[in-house]
């Protein structure tokens, strides 16, 4: 059969038999391919990552393409100026992970974003020259390729550059949000230039030249890491850093080093769930809330049920008040992975569980054992000889600090917020933290990052991540639970509403038609707090099934799946 690419093209709505059409929003419909998968929200990022494999590339090749034409075509949180996770099963089978988040400065220090009242000052930690960490994404990149890529780097990185030089149609939904970046005050200069067209707002018919980017991408194309870590780019982060007031400094990225950790691996109804580790809390908080529903017969709840939600919750609830104390950088912190991951430590948590009646999250602490930002994107892909790759990449929020690096086009991110800038007090997500994530010198912020790999008896079954902040790990154990305990296709299991608790603030947060008017009075008079909210999540995702793989793009943000055949 000749190889040829299969688009996603267009929106449609699913007749389901198992499940109330209603109770769904609108689905993608997946798109199959044998010989390779991808889906993100680059579909130009797509048809060259399709291209790479075509071409005797392999995913991790093709995963270093699409990661860099993120950073071109999807600036809200595609990047060089970030960083974030991978997650990868090898064709032999085994599951490597590189851990490529930002770290903090070596100046960075414990009370740096506390006013003189000592109150916390997000402004500083989302909106200023301080807030941005030291990037990882162009290390973590380039040191995939160098263990597991196959072709040269210069040929991966030509796809993105001449996106940028040549320049791209940006998205109707991207139109408001550039036009936004561009009313910046003087000082933001280089922003107001990169998302404007000479000064005039776009109306989404001209085409998007990033002329500083691309010299960038050159750069790092032609000499790897001393391209972006040392060099001119360097100098210029650190000279603009120094001018604003931040505290990167040309040491800093000289010694920025991702890190390869062992991936966090557990089981779940003959599924084995493979996923990111500390500094990411994604992988753990998926394991305790997948232990602590086990027990349960989900599927017979009934998806969208008042039960089976009350159930999730009160899991969720509780993992996400373990991480609040006992998950950080575990360079500097020691973080009970293996006690958090326990099953009778699951069962523990959950022997308070009332079918009937919420548990306030003020009367709900951490547990204890016997001592023996919102915008961040995920791609999938999956090549013929069944590789699977994972990668969630960020900026925190959309667009990150929104501070361009003169001369660069890189833009940078405001991970520093995801630190725990006081105890008790939350960040940008409401999610609280203490002495594991407080700000240290070159210390690695906790994250909510959970790109995720499953396999069922040593065999691809299915890959999955979103971005989101705090509602990543919900969105991805819902994925999860959608497919392996309502047997729904995966563009049901993408496209199906969501809801949302992480302990604090209480209360439980639903998008768009994800809880009926019946199942929200049920969850009321349990005592559940509701609070109404817009899409959650973009799981870009994969499924391997019938000899094929199937990919479907969250129909939340734009973007695509593309395969093709052998």
């Amino acid at each position: 059969m000749n190889a040829f690419p299969t688009a996603l093209v267009g929106l449609c709505l699913l007749a389901l038999s198992t499940y109330p059409e209603s109770s769904f929003s609108a689905h993608q419909s997946a798109v199959r391919g044998t010989a390779g998968m991808v889906s993100s929200t680059s579909t130009l990022g797509n048809e060259a990552a399709i291209a790479v494999m075509k071409s005797g590339g392999n995913a991790i090749d093709a995963a270093v393409t699409l990661g860099f034409a993120l950073a071109v075509t999807y600036p809200e949180a595609g990047n060089i100026g970030g960083g974030g996770f991978a997650v990868v099963r090898l064709p032999s089978g085994e599951v490597v992970s590189l851990d490529h988040r930002e770290r903090a400065p070596a100046a960075a220090y414990r009370d740096m974003f506390l006013d003189e009242s000592g109150n916390a000052d997000w402004k500083l930690s989302l909106d200023s020259h301080l807030a941005s960490g030291v990037p990882g994404t162009v290390d973590g990149l380039l040191k995939l390729h160098a263990r597991y890529g196959s072709k040269p780097l210069a040929d991966l990185l030509e796809p993105a550059i001449e996106m940028a030089e040549q320049g791209i149609m940006i998205e109707p939904e991207q139109v408001a949000r550039f036009n936004r970046l561009a009313g910046k005050p003087g000082q933001w200069a280089a922003t107001v230039d990169k998302f404007s067209l000479g000064g005039q707002a776009f109306t989404g018919r001209e085409r998007w030249k990033q002329q500083l980017l691309a010299r960038t991408l050159r750069e790092i194309a032609a000499k790897g890491r001393q391209g972006f870590y040392e060099g001119w780019v360097a100098e210029s982060i650190a000279r603009e850093m120094s001018r604003g007031g931040g505290l990167i400094s040309l040491d800093d990225l000289k010694r920025y080093e991702s890190v390869w950790r062992d991936p966090i691996r557990t089981s779940y109804r003959g599924y084995d769930i493979w996923s990111m580790g500390p500094p990411s809390s994604g992988g753990i908080l998926i394991a305790q809330i997948l232990n602590m529903l086990e027990p349960y017969n989900l599927g017979a709840m009934g998806w969208g049920s008042a039960r089976l939600t009350h159930l999730v919750v009160e899991a969720a609830r509780r993992a996400y008040a373990d991480r609040s104390v006992h998950l950080g950088d575990p360079d500097f912190w020691e973080v009970p992975t293996a006690k958090l991951m326990d099953v009778n430590y699951a069962r523990e948590r959950m022997k308070d569980f009332d079918p009937e009646r919420a548990t306030l999250s003020r009367e709900l602490a951490a547990g204890q054992w016997t001592d023996e930002s919102e915008d961040t994107t995920h791609y999938s892909l999956i090549d013929k000889d069944g590789m699977m790759v994972a990668i969630t990449t960020t900026l925190n929020s959309s667009f990150g600090s929104q501070l361009v690096i003169p001369g660069t086009g890189i833009l940078m991110n405001n991970e520093m917020d995801d630190f725990s800038a006081q105890p008790g007090v939350p960040n940008q997500f409401g999610l609280l933290g203490a002495e594991a994530n407080a700000i240290q010198p070159m210390k690695r912020m906790l994250s909510s990052m959970t790109p995720t790999l499953v396999t069922r008896d040593g065999v691809p079954f299915l890959i999955t991540g979103s971005p989101g902040g705090s509602t990543i790990i919900t969105t991805v154990l819902q994925v999860i639970m959608n497919v392996i305990d309502h047997s729904m296709s995966l563009s049901e299991a993408v496209g199906s509403p969501r809801f949302h608790h992480q302990w604090f603030p209480d209360a439980i947060q639903f998008g768009p038609r994800a809880l009926s008017p019946d199942t929200l009075d049920l969850l009321q008079e349990k005592g559940h707090q509701l609070r109404h909210r817009s899409a959650i999540g973009d799981a870009n995702s994969i499924l391997i099934k019938d000899d094929a793989y199937w990919g479907v793009k969250d129909p939340r943000e734009f973007g695509s799946a593309l395969g093709y055949d052998r």
